[in-house]
């Protein structure tokens, strides 16, 4: 008689809007599709008590691997896959939530080797990005000449260093926050930019330094996120898109990004010791 696989078990760092939904969704829905929950971790453990069970809190992240999980999904901050990500590829596959944080080239070659060492899978999730494994098949190709990629939200929706934004009024209308390398925007804007770092891991052959970003504050848009892809390729080929993801006010990911990466995690089975977008 043929017997079931295991259920495969995963932890989840963070548990922000994105944390909570994915949560939600294992606690619900994982039975049926051969996912159960090996944590929850949160940098405010009480975040978590009586809506996650006890069991299932982990409070010192360094003790993870105590927990034996199979695929580990960071949704909180990059400083994480600074602090742990060569750590979790060393035991369980690791689906970056923030990828903004590999536009950092060290951290980058660090986790790129810890994921071929251990033979585990690092996975970029495409979020918002549309037609991410095409950019990916045009850059294997070669036939890749540039990637730009614009991401306009209300000045709300915008977690930023500094102070770009802290003058902003209601009624302003569109303001350009910045343009230029994906590379220099990372740092400017971590949480809003997961994107466009998709969009630099998809096309190889630029990087995070070829692949050019810009960030727009726009008072108008008040229900929804607008992100713009144009690639460009070899022979005059070029395709544009645009995406229109509904928002609210204040919300650093669109609604429709949460089915996207409910969707990246569930191809989280295993891809060998490589970057795997998702």
């Amino acid at each position: 008689m043929a017997t079931s696989s295991p259920a495969q078990r995963i932890g989840v760092v963070g548990y922000g809007h994105l944390g909570q939904y994915l949560v939600e969704r294992i606690l619900k829905e994982g039975a049926g599709l051969g996912l159960t929950l090996a944590f929850v971790w949160n940098r405010n453990s009480d975040k978590l008590k009586g809506s996650v069970p006890a069991e299932l809190i982990l409070d010192d992240l360094s003790a993870f691997a105590d927990r034996r999980c199979d695929v580990i999904v960071e949704v909180c901050h990059p400083k994480i896959a600074k602090d742990f990500g060569s750590h979790f590829l060393s035991q369980a596959h690791f689906l970056v939530g923030s990828p903004s944080a590999l536009s950092d080239p060290e951290l980058n070659h660090k986790l790129r080797q810890a994921a071929e060492r251990h033979g585990r899978t690092l996975y970029v999730p495409s979020g918002a990005l549309w037609g991410g494994q095409d950019i990916q098949r045009l850059s294997d190709s070669g036939a890749l000449k540039a990637v730009f990629v614009r991401m306009s939200k209300h000045p709300s929706c915008f977690r930023l260093t500094g102070d770009t934004l802290s003058d902003w009024t209601e009624g302003e209308g569109r303001r350009v926050l910045f343009s230029g390398s994906v590379a220099d925007l990372c740092p400017l804007a971590p949480n809003n930019v997961n994107t466009m770092a998709a969009a630099a891991m998809a096309a190889g052959t630029l990087g995070f330094s070829g692949v050019r970003g810009e960030i727009v504050s726009d008072t108008a848009l008040r229900d929804y996120h607008v992100v713009e892809v144009e690639v460009t390729g070899v022979n005059g080929f070029s395709v544009r898109t645009v995406r229109r993801n509904p928002a609210q006010l204040g919300a650093v990911t669109g609604s429709a990004t949460y089915n996207s990466f409910w969707s990246s995690l569930l191809v989280c089975k295993g891809h060998g010791g490589r970057v795997y977008l998702c």
